[in-house]
């Protein structure tokens, strides 16, 4: 094969299920030869829309698709200011479409570059929540029933569904009372260790919704209920609040879906304050510092468990899965589901059995996009209302 170059670079916009979804496509000289990267900022999508149409694209024509770590290096310093969500994700997307492009080169799939296969699937959590006990643990049950072994408690959902009393004319918002909230959430793990027993595992939320003493004793009265991990207690702001967590409470801590900065999860891996790192991978800027990182917590025994939510596009899963089969320290996979449409818009979807995700074996990410059929779901520009959270006094508060 002759020298091949990036020919074009695509922004797909998409929204098969109403989260805002952006997949870049990278297209080279070879005829055919192109790669799928997941660039998703559901809340700014059409910033990130813009700097891969704008800048990235016009940066990239004519490179070599194969030089992935001097494009990612070049492209992260290119406008000089870096490590922000909007540069981040779209990075992410180039990076993630040109190890599909290495893959499909090599004709293996990518978690063979990365150095082969630790296991077969991937453990997922998944979310169970409700208006009441009752309703949480049946949904727990179904879970369980479909071979689940791992699963996060909600009662009704991030801050709870507790009455809130609020002065006049306080503005619009998700209101939500962390008093309250805390209180309610040993009942719910009492409730679920009584019904359930203790061979399940059990995760919960906390949404960055505490303030750091407030998470210290709710971390400590979870302790009898041995979950699996307590997720993102403090916002990125209160980084040093997880020294305290960690002194006075021996319940495992998974931080990180906000992280866009080395400084922000340098400081907790190697100090020893988490457990478990759960970033955003497109946040961070793609595969080539997801890589980076899962080998920096290997060193300090923290296991990964990257963030998958809804605004993952699936090929945004489908690269979480190939470090998840490589990296020695994975931890567990969140998993929101994906559904029968979405698999439609993205032929070669990963697939849950039995609790596990199985990617489908294919050389570079294994996954494709129709995008005929992914212009019929076009995206929308209004803000989730969970965004706009708020404290019962009507001030604004930070999810």
């Amino acid at each position: 094969m002759s020298a091949i170059s990036i020919q074009d670079v695509k922004v797909i916009l998409t929204a098969p299920d109403g989260i805002n979804l952006v997949v870049i496509k990278v297209e080279t000289s070879e005829p055919g030869l192109y790669g799928l990267g997941c660039a998703t900022f559901t809340q700014r999508y059409l910033s990130v829309a813009a700097t891969v149409e704008k800048y990235l694209k016009p940066f990239l024509i004519g490179k070599d698709p194969q030089r992935i770590e001097d494009i990612w290096q070049t492209s992260m310093v290119s406008a000089y200011w870096r490590n922000g969500p909007v540069l981040n994700n779209a990075i992410s997307g180039i990076d993630m479409a040109l190890w599909d492009i290495k893959g499909k080169l090599c004709g293996q799939p990518v978690y063979q570059l990365l150095g082969g296969k630790c296991r077969e699937a991937a453990a997922v959590y998944r979310h169970a929540d409700g208006s009441d006990l009752g309703e949480i643990e049946e949904n727990v049950r179904k879970f369980m029933e479909e071979g689940i072994r791992h699963i996060r408690c909600q009662w009704g959902g991030y801050g709870g569904i507790h009455a809130v009393h609020a002065p006049e004319k306080a503005l619009p918002g998700a209101y939500f009372d962390p008093d309250a909230y805390s209180r309610s959430v040993p009942k719910l793990f009492e409730h679920m260790r009584k019904k359930l027993g203790n061979e399940i595992e059990l995760l919960h939320d906390i949404h960055e919704r505490l303030s750091p003493i407030e998470a210290v004793r709710l971390a400590k009265q979870l302790e009898p209920y041995r979950l699996y991990f307590l997720e993102d207690p403090l916002a990125p702001e209160q980084l040093d609040g997880f020294r305290m967590i960690r002194a006075q409470s021996a319940t495992p801590i998974a931080m990180g879906e906000l992280f866009v900065h080395p400084n922000e999860w340098v400081p907790l891996i190697t100090g020893g304050m988490i457990d478990f790192i759960r970033v955003h991978i497109s946040a961070i800027g793609g595969l080539t510092p997801a890589k980076k990182l899962a080998t920096l917590c290997e060193t300090f025994s923290v296991r990964t468990a990257w963030h998958g939510p809804g605004d993952v596009s699936p090929v945004g899963v489908a690269a979480n899965l190939h470090l998840d089969l490589n990296v020695v320290n994975f931890g567990i996979q969140e998993w929101s589901g994906l559904s029968e449409r979405m698999r439609e818009v993205f032929p070669g979807c990963p697939t849950v059995r039995d609790g596990y995700a199985y990617i489908h074996e294919a050389p570079g990410l294994g996954i494709d996009i129709d995008e005929a059929l992914a212009a019929r779901f076009p995206c929308n520009d209004d803000l989730p209302a969970w965004t706009l959270a708020r404290l019962p006094d009507g001030s604004p508060a930070r999810p």
